[in-house]
């Protein structure tokens, strides 16, 4: 038998579910694991498909999604930025976000190119890169608050052609600053990278207003932004992400996506412009809950003695287990999951810059929460004691 691809091959699973399954027979289990809104989807975007549905809306679509929601996109971006795409050329409408990351990454990389990842990371940023021939070099930002500084993105190569930012960020809930995103970005437009700018929580930031790094000047013809609706209208089943990007690039992203999905469902994009007309308001008493629930958690885990970095979006929280534990992640999130029947992820699932921390996810009850960091609070006791 002939070999098979040598790019899959160096990937592996990401094992945020393997810690869920330890517990998935408990009667008792809390499962603050994977990116999964508590929220049902509104009722008036569940609706909107059932209509679709009833009306027969169920054929194929343009590839790069149907033109009133490209355009409903397009408006909705420009509320938030005031940048403009143009829903016939700069508006691709994709099977979710990580659709999106991949056909970006198929489209801009060629074979060896570097990609920077400021890390603790979403793991999937890896797989794309990987995926497409580019080789990511992950930057440690933990002693940052983990946001990559200049300094850091000094460490750009000749070989390097993209930056991956993402505000707010999945694990860490970090969230970059209008300043922050300047400073970056005169050093992109200095080195002439590329940024591929990942926003599916900017409606899920706890405070300000979400910025983007397209914006800055010199950086709307680099940028590429990723948004989508899984986590502000808990809509992660539908599949719709949507990518802005430059005519050019979004030519060749739309090529990926003819040749790997053809087209988003048809009744998923009826949902998502519903969404994105009706639903301004939709993802406020979302973004409240999650606002109450990181307050909890940080001073429930701060009152044990857990350091943690207080997030400023999304909702996560990334604790850095005491020392004194003398347990690696996986050992944590496995000890815990068995003895108490919480299950988080590793830290280790998100790069070995991880390796030391754990994520809570804030998307639950808060009683389940507050049980949770009961539990939590017991077991690290216990582990102090020996």
């Amino acid at each position: 038998m002939q070999e098979l691809s040598g790019r899959t091959r160096q990937l592996v699973f990401a094992s945020m579910r393997r810690f869920a399954d330890l517990v998935a027979d408990e009667p008792d289990a809390i499962i603050l694991t994977i990116g999964q809104p508590h929220f049902p989807t509104p009722a008036h975007i569940a609706e909107a498909a059932k209509r679709a549905i009833d009306e027969g809306f169920t054929s194929y679509t343009p590839n790069r999604g149907i033109r009133p929601l490209r355009e409903a996109a397009s408006a909705y971006y420009e509320r938030f930025t005031g940048h403009r795409y143009d829903p016939d050329r700069e508006v691709l409408v994709t099977v979710g976000t990580t659709h999106a990351i991949d056909i970006a990454m198929r489209a801009l990389l060629a074979p060896g190119d570097e990609v920077i990842i400021p890390a603790p990371a979403y793991p999937g940023y890896e797989g794309a890169v990987r995926l497409a021939g580019g080789h990511p070099v992950f930057v440690d930002t933990r002693s940052t608050g983990f946001l990559l500084t200049p300094d850091a993105l000094r460490q750009a190569t000749p070989r390097t052609k993209l930056l991956i930012l993402a505000s707010p960020a999945n694990p860490t809930g970090a969230v970059y600053s209008e300043d922050e995103l300047s400073a970056l970005a005169r050093l992109c437009v200095e080195r002439d990278l590329y940024v591929l700018s990942d926003e599916i929580y900017a409606e899920l930031q706890f405070d300000g207003s979400p910025a983007s790094i397209s914006r800055m000047p010199g950086m709307r013809d680099r940028t590429l932004v990723i948004h989508g609706l899984s986590k502000s209208r808990s809509m992660t089943g539908w599949r719709i992400g949507v990518a802005f990007a430059p005519a050019p690039i979004a030519a060749e992203m739309a090529k990926g996506a003819q040749f790997s999905v053809s087209c988003p469902s048809s009744i998923s994009q009826m949902a998502a412009l519903e969404a994105l007309t009706c639903g301004h308001e939709d993802s406020r008493p979302m973004r409240e809950a999650y606002r109450m629930n990181r307050h909890l958690a940080v001073q429930a885990l701060r009152g044990i003695g857990v350091p943690v970095v207080e997030p400023a979006g999304a909702f996560y929280v990334f604790p850095e287990l005491p020392k004194a534990l003398s347990l690696t992640s996986d050992a944590f999130c496995e000890a815990l999951a068995r003895e108490s029947h919480v299950a988080l992820v590793s830290g280790t699932c998100f790069t070995r810059y991880g390796e030391g921390y754990v994520r809570i996810s804030l998307a639950c009850p808060p009683e389940a929460l507050q049980e949770a960091l009961g539990r939590i609070a017991r077991f690290v006791e216990r582990r102090r004691q020996g």
